[in-house]
């Protein structure tokens, strides 16, 4: 916030001053954005950044977002992605005012074609794409005009007009726009317009054998559609040039503008459609959802709310220029969304038995524990507890450091909400490895009772070994691994980076009984854990399985703080 005039005055990131300026001067009387993807993959984190920038500005300014699939490749396209990125746009929270898709405009992108040939500013090219390549020059040398580009206008029209009928071979002519194979900008030199593919396409099927390129098409879509703003990232901005000279050559008398803004990347995180579709592909993950992928699919899989993906959106902010954005920053939106509002639960990943030697065979009794600590509202369970626990391995400990607070021989620990235990005997098996504890416990320690004021200095979650259930729990890592370059210094492709650990299965875990009611989808704490969900495709009452879904630990506070 900056003040004007002493009174405060809200900073706008340099797209929102554009759009502000345009509307204070008249120049448009609402703003018109759209999100337009290429329907052939899942959503990511980093699409999640310009659907927030989209749909944000609509929300910010009062004006309409319309979302847009631009449908020109269909060899690669498929209903499925439609449907999967239609989900996640509501899951994020934003609703778009109206529903395009690029093939609704072919028709109308032809006949644009036609008017470019007719004006000689477009010819057929016989030209190989090896030999295009070739005549295309290179950043230092212009490139040489084709052959064919001298045509005349009615052998182009009936060039082109064989093309749509399907005289002619996939790949054996393009059109290409008629500019100048001198400019600097490649993307200038003649650029391919249309091309012949014969390929079945997910909404107008076999009545097209030509399909114009992304560049030709995107501008008329949204000259079409009266799009005021075209919000597109970095990567764009060398193509801007061919998107302006396509919607002034075709005669739109209202052009949109597009403005470039830095894409988003994350540290050890794949943000290529075209890798994850192989990993897809491959069979290296289970699929586009698999909870290690950065789809959004895959995201709320594992448990990440759409509301800290959105405040994780606006921490990065709108910037001109492309950076890396720690990951952790990610998980540091999750982590403080979740903590808010996942109850918490007690679960037992690595279970170690206890026997409380002292405690009556045969009988059992009920412990009440909250729900969330900082949230009276949302009420306590009875949790069983009888002779027979389980705690994590890792909270014992033979021979303990003097900073390990966890339960020892001869050492007290408290029971999160029950009672004071105190370990006697560790039994080991012909290894030496620690299989069972027998401890004894306090009778008037139980929490609420005089004695429960005894201070001890550890507290342990447990689950009790009568009552609770068996689950599968899936811990997960980043899919690339930190190192970036082979001992020669020469950097790895991602295929090299891939992590072998990126996840891990917890079979035998034991957790209490209200996680074996759990809906798919629900998100607990698991106490001194982290935070967990119910897998939504595998899990089951008689079968539960959680996906980590954050740590407890948040390293991107600390990284900042230091």
């Amino acid at each position: 916030m900056c003040e004007e005039n002493g009174t405060p005055k809200e900073s706008l990131n340099f797209i929102e001053e554009i759009i502000a300026q345009d509307l204070e001067t008249g120049k448009h009387e609402h703003i018109l954005t759209r999100f337009p993807p290429e329907p052939n993959g899942y959503l990511h984190i980093g699409h999640a950044k310009a659907v927030c920038i989209n749909f944000g500005m609509k929300d910010k300014f009062g004006g309409r977002t319309f979302l847009r699939f631009d449908d020109t490749n269909p060899s690669k396209e498929d209903t499925e992605y439609v449907d999967s990125i239609m989900e996640d746009i509501h899951w994020l929270g934003f609703e778009w005012d109206e529903l395009r898709y690029a093939s609704d405009y072919f028709e109308r992108m032809y006949e644009a074609a036609e008017k470019l040939i007719r004006e000689g500013k477009a010819y057929v090219c016989d030209l190989t794409p090896e030999q295009m390549r070739e005549y295309r020059g290179t950043l230092t040398a212009p490139g040489r005009p084709s052959p064919y580009r001298d045509r005349s206008v009615e052998e182009n029209l009936e060039l082109f007009r064989g093309m749509r009928a399907g005289q002619y071979p996939d790949g054996s002519r393009v059109l290409r726009a008629k500019i100048d194979m001198a400019s600097p900008n490649i993307n200038m030199r003649d650029p391919v317009l249309y091309r012949i593919v014969r390929a079945h396409h997910h909404r107008t099927g076999d009545k097209w054998c030509i399909y114009p390129m992304y560049d030709f098409a995107h501008p008329l879509e949204d000259a079409i559609e009266g799009v005021t703003h075209s919000l597109c990232s970095l990567e764009f901005e060398d193509h801007r040039p061919l998107y302006d000279w396509v919607v002034q050559e075709v005669g739109f008398p209202h052009p949109p503008r597009q403005i470039e803004f830095a894409r988003l990347n994350l540290t050890r995180t794949l943000m290529s459609k075209r890798y994850l579709r192989a990993l897809v592909e491959s069979g290296t993950v289970e699929g586009w959802d698999d909870p290690r992928m950065p789809t959004l699919s895959g995201l709320r899989r594992r448990g990440y709310p759409p509301q800290a993906i959105r405040e994780f959106c606006a921490r990065v902010g709108v910037a001109k220029a492309n950076s890396l954005v720690d990951a952790a920053m990610l998980e540091s939106c999750v982590r403080d969304s979740l903590n808010d509002t996942a109850p918490r639960a007690m679960a037992v990943l690595r279970p170690l038995k206890v026997v409380l030697t002292n405690y009556p065979e045969g009988e059992s009794e009920m412990v009440t524990v909250e729900n969330h600590p900082a949230h009276p509202e949302m009420g306590t369970r009875e949790v069983p507890f009888s002779r027979e626990l389980y705690i994590e391995q890792e909270d014992f400990m033979m021979d303990p450091p003097k900073k390990f607070f966890r339960l020892a021989p001869g050492r007290e620990v408290r029971l999160k909400d029950a009672y004071i235990i105190k370990c006697e005997e560790a039994v080991t098996d012909a290894a030496g490895n620690v299989i069972e504890l027998r401890c004894t416990y306090d009778p008037e320690s139980r929490s609420g009772l005089p004695g429960s004021a005894r201070k001890v200095k550890g507290t342990l979650h447990w689950v009790d070994a009568a009552t609770c259930r068996e689950a599968t729990v899936r811990l997960y890592d980043y899919l690339l691994g930190e190192q970036t370059q082979d001992e020669d210094g020469n950097e790895l492709t991602a295929e090299q980076r891939m992590n072998p650990d990126s996840i891990k299965v917890l079979s035998g875990c034991k957790v209490e009984p209200r996680l074996a009611q759990a809906s798919a989808g629900e998100t607990f704490q698991f106490m001194r854990q982290g935070y967990f969900t119910a897998d939504s495709k595998l899990y089951t009452p008689d079968n539960p399985v959680f996906n980590a879904t954050v740590s407890l630990k948040d390293s991107y506070k600390k990284a900042v703080k230091k």
